[in-house]
């Protein structure tokens, strides 16, 4: 924390943290696999990249970030864990909505964290669909992955679990297929696999990741506009990201899917690839 190791309890924050009131935080979401963190360099470009979209001075360089990451990985004795850094503005001269003259803050804290969606990778994961939309580039900057841009995904997937679902499916502003509240989703039909196209959302690191393992094995791939009705069209469909990995989806809504060859063969590769 700041460039010193502290004990668990003892990495706190000031009340009066700018991040606490008005969400002035980016983070990154990453998994190590037998004692390395994948596609570490990525997570910190992404990570400075958010600080420059949220006008957040960098508090470090690329290099210095995973270097940090790789000694707190090490310092906490885990070979698989989850990473997870942050950096905030925190408490200082300005306790209004600018906030130039605060600090700013960088932490990474790591721990064990199995799968996201429990037992979803073995039988599919029950999404809801979200009455909440992912906004327009226009009035967030939806390519940061920026603290403040996931309370209507909290909110989402709390209406879905008060329905017995593990997550909910997200349209955008226009009314397209987004991704889920924390991940992204593929389909397939007819032996091609379908996926949003991420004009307005993240595009995340695992969903290009599985993007480029499709292509090796040869299968069609389409970055498209999706429009909710041809959910029942889809045969096969699953979730990407660090947390979620490659999970299985068996129903969305009213709509089912199989947990078919082609989805549990990108999970089991996808899961060679990260540890090779």
């Amino acid at each position: 924390m700041d460039g010193a190791f502290v004990p668990w309890r003892e990495a706190k924050v000031h009340v009066l943290t700018h991040a606490l009131h008005y969400a002035s935080s980016v983070f990154e979401g990453e998994r190590a696999y037998n004692g390395r963190i994948f596609k570490s360099r990525a997570h910190s470009e992404r990570l400075l990249k958010s600080c420059d979209y949220l006008d957040i001075p960098r508090p470090m360089t690329v290099e210095e970030l995973d270097a940090a990451k790789a000694d707190t990985l090490a310092k906490s004795g885990l070979t698989d864990a989850y990473v997870r850094p942050v950096i905030w503005r925190g408490s200082g001269p300005d306790m209004g909505v600018a906030s130039a003259r605060n600090p700013v803050h960088t932490a990474i804290a790591v721990w064990e964290w199995g799968a996201y969606y429990g037992d979803a990778k073995m039988k599919g994961a029950k999404l809801d669909i979200s009455a909440w939309k992912r906004p327009s580039p226009e009035t967030i900057p939806c390519f940061a992955k920026a603290s403040g841009l996931y309370m209507i995904c909290t909110m989402s997937k709390h209406a879905a679990e008060a329905k017995g679902c593990s997550d909910a499916l997200m349209m955008d502003y226009r009314g397209y297929v987004a991704e889920a509240t924390g991940a992204n989703v593929f389909f397939v039909r007819d032996g091609a696999v379908h996926t949003p196209k991420p004009d307005c959302f993240l595009n995340g690191l695992t969903r290009q990741t599985v993007i480029e393992l499709l292509q090796k094995k040869g299968i069609e791939l389409i970055e498209r506009h999706i429009e909710p009705s041809e959910l029942e069209s889809f045969e096969q469909c699953w979730l990407t990201g660090t947390a979620a990995e490659v999970t299985p989806v068996g129903q969305i809504g009213d709509y089912s899917f199989e947990v078919g060859a082609l989805t549990r063969d990108i999970a089991k590769t996808y899961e060679l690839f990260v540890r090779a």
